[in-house]
């Protein structure tokens, strides 16, 4: 069980080997988690599951977007009756999320869910969370024990809850709630592996990203079950994504993640959406579709960059499936040196716009023909990559700004 492994896994992306941290594989549905696979999005339904037409409806909008996984509640009998219409009309698959009531979990998984979020605090009775397990097991599903900051603190047995407080991590911050939290996996793994039941991911989620950070990096030294990344509580995306992402993105960084979900007070889609960006940013998961980058706000902008950028994006989400780096620039100061790389760059200068395709200088249009001459310059990049003609980033990108005869950048 205990692990502290750095090793490089047989996955690569863009040709690259990925440093990951070895952990045990698990099987959710047709979606592989921890060992070699890649690192999984997920996210969770925000309306109700008995609301069937709903339900299924937010749950293929989440896998239009993206999603590997998708988790839904089940808190009343409900909802777990809906499960079988919802899970033949869905493509990914569906964890079911069991708080309360052990039978919540048996009726989900007799309905043919592929996996059970478990917190067995909220289950008094062992026998019952005894029953769940072994019903995955007989299932073949794997189940996500979670522990969140919120359910861990002891309430009935003061004198427990002292002792927890002062016996681990007395020099971190908060270390009494990480030693809880520790110890609370322990215990519950003691339970699992009673069972024999070892088809385990973990979860540990807290709303402090430091914090958050510190507890994955714990048990990913002590347990080499697969993890699953999160910041609970994390709030409106506006704050929420860069909570979330400074904690992600530096576990993700140091090969600590099998999957994960951003979580916000927001359209669940733009978890999804930023989950894919963020292991899209770290080579991590192969990216599908263009990688659109662009200026910051600046005073020598001479177009309408920030309606462009915004008019680029929404054309080549639908236009373009390769992964070509295009990149939009507000002038000819830095624009060429920043654009170098992208396999389309456009850079504008006294309202005209300068096009290059994979280094080499294909158009000057006026302002208002930069978007449609764009498109067709990425499509066509596209199409000769399909045939085969060309590779993205084969091709050493060098762009020099244009002059005019009098020396003025246009």
């Amino acid at each position: 069980m205990y692990t502290n492994d750095l090793v490089w896994l047989p996955q690569f992306i863009y040709n690259r080997p990925v440093y990951r941290r070895k952990t045990r594989q698990i099987q959710v549905g047709n979606v592989k988690v921890g060992g070699d696979a890649s690192v999984s999005v997920q996210s969770m339904t925000a309306g109700y599951t008995h609301d069937i037409d709903a339900c299924i409806a937010e749950i293929n909008r989440l896998t239009k977007a993206g999603a590997d996984i998708v988790r839904v509640a089940v808190p009343e009998r409900k909802d777990t009756a809906a499960l079988t219409e919802i899970l033949s009309q869905v493509s990914v698959p569906i964890v079911a999320d069991v708080h309360f009531h052990f039978k919540r979990a048996l009726e989900a998984i007799e309905a043919g869910v592929q996996k059970i979020r478990l917190n067995p605090g909220n289950i008094g009775d062992r026998e019952q969370v005894n029953a769940v397990i072994d019903s995955c097991k007989d299932a073949n599903i794997p189940i996500r024990i979670g522990v969140n900051e919120g359910s861990v603190v002891e309430r009935k047995d003061k004198q427990k809850r002292q002792a927890e407080l002062a016996s681990f991590f007395a020099d971190r911050k908060q270390g009494h709630l990480l030693a809880m939290m520790i110890a609370k996996v322990e215990e519950y793994l003691d339970i699992f592996e009673s069972r024999d039941f070892q088809n385990i991911c973990l979860s540990a989620k807290l709303m402090d990203a430091r914090l958050v950070i510190d507890m994955y990096q714990e048990l990913s030294k002590r347990f080499d079950y697969p993890l699953h990344l999160g910041v609970t509580h994390a709030g409106p995306r506006e704050t929420g994504s860069i909570r979330s992402i400074a904690a992600l993105g530096s576990l993700l960084s140091q090969g600590i993640g099998d999957t994960i979900r951003i979580s916000y007070a927001s359209d669940t889609v733009f978890e999804v959406e930023d989950g894919i960006e963020l292991l899209n940013s770290l080579d991590l998961r192969t990216r599908i579709g263009a990688e659109l980058i662009a200026c910051p706000s600046c005073g020598r902008i001479q177009v309408d960059l920030f309606e462009l950028v915004d008019n680029v994006r929404a054309q080549l989400e639908n236009e373009i499936d390769v992964p070509i780096k295009v990149a939009v620039m507000g002038c000819v100061v830095n624009g060429p040196g920043e654009a170098e790389g992208a396999d389309v760059a456009v850079f504008a200068g006294d309202r005209k716009g300068i096009i290059y395709v994979q280094g080499e200088r294909v158009a000057n249009v006026k302002e208002d023909e930069i978007l449609d001459r764009l498109l067709v310059e990425c499509k066509a990049l596209q199409d000769r990559v399909r045939r085969g003609e060309t590779k993205l980033g084969d091709k050493a990108v060098t762009i020099v700004a244009p002059l005019t005869v009098e020396g003025n950048t246009t």
